[in-house]
């Protein structure tokens, strides 16, 4: 078991990884998230030509999964970490175009016009906005009309037994999410809430209940 330290470090590197530790991390949550992520980016339901943002891409190791979906799409990641966003670029060189790229966010502003993309979405990051109601106005703010947007993450109650999401994590359960969604204009398509076991970031096998929203502008 992990000492009250090293939880917070972990705790801090989840958030946003950094240096060789978080190159690691990365790796950690590529391999856990997987599942999750493939789900989401199937519940989209990609089609040719689509503008894709990706909120919190990490290392990105599925975005070949993502270009398989469909023809000539566009997908750009935003990301808060540097380290994430230099093992991206380095674990899609083949991909990288202008049309395939990866960007910083330095905040919760999406520093892109209105109506820019026709599906977005972000796995595992809602524990770490700072500022939920803005976040979510800003994604509705560059979301084309009958856009979707996909919100994928891990219930509350299953998160609160995992003891490094103490330091840092914002929990919530599905109606919370909704209640958000609602109240920044989206309209709820769909959830879905899928079981799968994983092994935890403090070592654990653990079984993960989590929730993907699809929500529409």
């Amino acid at each position: 078991m992990k000492n009250i330290t090293e939880l917070q470090e972990l705790a801090k590197q989840l958030s946003c990884p950094d240096g060789d530790e978080g190159i690691a991390i990365g790796d950690e949550m590529n391999e856990s998230n997987f599942g999750m992520t493939k789900k989401t980016i199937d519940y989209l339901k990609l089609q040719d030509k689509d503008q894709i943002l990706e909120l919190g891409h990490g290392n990105c190791k599925h975005l070949p999964y993502v270009l398989e979906q469909a023809n000539d799409l566009e997908y750009i990641g935003l990301e808060l970490s540097q380290a994430m966003k230099n093992s991206a670029i380095m674990n899609n060189s083949d991909y990288l175009n202008a049309n395939i790229r990866f960007e910083m966010i330095m905040d919760e502003r999406i520093h892109f016009y209105e109506k820019r993309f026709d599906k977005i979405f972000t796995v595992n990051t809602i524990y770490f906005w700072k500022n939920p109601e803005l976040f979510l106005r800003e994604i509705y703010r560059v979301l084309k009309f009958d856009g979707k947007f996909a919100l994928t993450f891990a219930k509350k109650d299953f998160m609160e037994t995992l003891p490094f999401t103490q330091f840092g994590f914002n929990l919530y359960t599905e109606d919370e999410v909704i209640k958000l969604l609602k109240s920044a204009k989206f309209s709820i398509e769909n959830t879905k809430t899928f079981s799968e076991n994983v092994m935890s970031k403090a070592g654990e096998k653990v079984e993960r209940e989590y929730t993907i929203i699809i929500a529409k502008k």
